[in-house]
C-alpha cells in the first residue's frame, strides 16, 4: 500500500512507478491512493501503467496493505487505518516520536522497517546515506536564501566578491549529510569550518581539498565557532538514537545577529535547546536573533529526485521483506534486522526506549 503523504510539506511518495512495476512483475498487488504522486510529478496514469491498482482513500491504501510504503513517521490517524499485524516501511525516526505512538504500534504489533537503520556489515547505511547527500547537497541555496535581506538575513553573499571575505560557515557532524554539505558549500566557495569527534571523519573531510578547516567538535571550540559565524550546520547524531544537544541558548547570545542555524538533526530530536521542527512552507523562527531552520524532510522539496533515488537504494529491501514475508526476512538479511523498531509487540534497536 502506497498512501498519499499527510504531513506539512511532504512531497515524495513511498516507491517510484518504476519500483512498483518490479513490484508487479513479481507477482504482488500494490494499491496507490489517489495523487499519491503528484508532487513527485508522477500521475495515477504512471502508476497503472506499472500495474499499480488505483484507490481513492488513505483507508484502502492503508487498511488492505500487508506492507505500507510510506516517507515519513504515520500520523496518529494514519495509524488507526493500518490493520493490525501490517508492516511499515519509511524513514520513522521512532526515537524521537511520542510514546503514545510507540504504544499503538506495540499494542497493533505492527513491524516497522526504519529505513535509516539499515545498515551494511562495513556500517554504510545505504538508504540514509543516499538521503542525505541530497538534503546537504541542498543546504548553500537554503543558507543562501535565509541569508537574503528580503527573507530576513543580514544580507551575505556565501561566496563574497572582490575585496569581500566569503561567508562563514560551520558543518558540526562529518557523516554522509556533513561531508555532502562542505562539498556543496565549497562549490560556492564559502569558508569552511567542519567539525566532528572523530579524527577519522576529520581526516575524510581533508581529503576533500585543502582549503577547509577541521577542528576537534569539543564544547569550547563548538561555542568559539559559533561566535564568528554566519551559517551553522548541526548534522550530529546516531539513527536509531536521540540527537545530542550541541548548541545551547547561551551560545546563541554569543553568535551574530541574523546568522543562521540550520539543524538538519531536527528529525532525530534536534541538536539545539532551541529547535523545534518546522515545515517547508514555514520554515523559520528566531531566538536571540538567530535565524532557525528546522525543517525535518529537507530533500522533500526535491521530491522526484528523492523519490527516484530512494526507489533505487530500498528496493532491494522491499522485494525481501514482500518475497520472504518479515519473519524470513529478519532471519536472513542482517540490514534489514538492524532496521526493525518494533515487531511483534517489542521493540528493537530503539536506544532511547525500554523493551516491552
Amino acid at each position: 500500500g502506497i498512501p498519499k503523504e499527510s504531513r506539512p510539506s511532504e512531497y515524495r511518495v513511498g516507491l517510484s512507478p518504476a519500483g512498483v512495476q518490479r513490484l508487479t512483475n513479481r507477482g504482488h498487488t500494490c494499491y496507490l491512493e489517489h495523487d499519491a504522486g503528484h508532487f513527485a510529478g508522477f500521475s495515477d496514469q504512471d502508476y497503472e501503467n506499472a500495474g499499480a491498482s488505483i484507490v481513492y482513500s488513505a483507508h484502502e491504501a492503508l487498511g488492505r496493505a500487508d506492507f505500507v510504503l510510506k516517507v515519513a513517521r504515520p500520523t496518529d490517524e494514519e495509524l488507526t487505518l493500518i490493520r493490525p499485524g501490517a508492516i511499515i516501511g519509511g524513514f520513522l525516526h521512532l526515537p524521537a516520536a511520542s510514546q503514545s505512538k510507540i504504544n499503538t504500534l506495540l499494542e497493533n504489533e505492527i513491524t516497522t522497517v526504519a529505513y535509516e537503520q539499515i545498515q551494511e556489515p562495513d556500517g554504510h547505511r545505504p538508504v540514509l546515506q543516499m538521503m542525505s547527500q541530497i538534503g546537504g547537497g541542498l543546504l548553500p541555496q537554503i543558507a543562501a536564501h535565509l541569508l537574503q535581506n528580503n527573507t530576513g538575513g543580514k544580507g551575505i553573499l556565501i561566496s563574497g566578491t572582490a575585496g569581500i571575505p566569503p561567508a562563514e560557515v560551520i558543518v558540526i557532524g562529518c557523516g554522509s549529510l556533513g561531508i555532502s554539505a562542505i562539498k556543496a558549500f565549497g562549490g560556492v566557495g564559502a569558508n569552511i569550518t567542519a567539525m566532528d569527534v572523530s579524527t577519522e571523519s576529520l581526516q575524510d573531510v581533508i581529503e576533500i581539498g585543502p582549503r577547509i578547516t577541521t577542528m576537534y567538535a569539543t564544547s569550547a571550540n563548538i561555542e568559539m565557532a559559533c561566535t564568528y559565524a554566519d551559517v551553522v550546520i548541526t548534522a550530529a547524531g546516531v539513527p536509531g538514537q536521540l540527537a545530542p544537544e550541541i548548541i545551547t541558548k547561551d551560545i546563541l547570545k554569543m553568535m551574530k545577529p541574523r546568522s543562521v542555524l540550520i539543524d538538519a538533526s531536527i528529525d532525530q530530536g534536534g541538536c539545539l535547546e532551541t529547535s523545534r521542527p518546522t515545515t517547508h512552507d514555514n520554515p523559520t523562527f528566531l531566538v536571540e536573533d538567530v535565524i532557525h531552520y528546522c525543517v525535518p524532510n529537507i530533500s522533500s522539496i526535491v521530491a522526484r529526485t528523492a523519490t527516484n533515488a530512494c526507489s533505487n537504494v530500498v528496493f532491494e529491501y522491499i522485494e525481501q521483506i514482500a518475497n520472504l514475508g518479515i519473519d524470513d526476512a529478519i532471519q536472513t538479511n542482517p540490514e534489514i534486522e538492524k532496521a526493525i523498531c518494533t515487531h511483534q509487540g517489542k521493540t528493537l534497536h530503539l536506544h532511547s526506549l525500554t523493551s516491552n
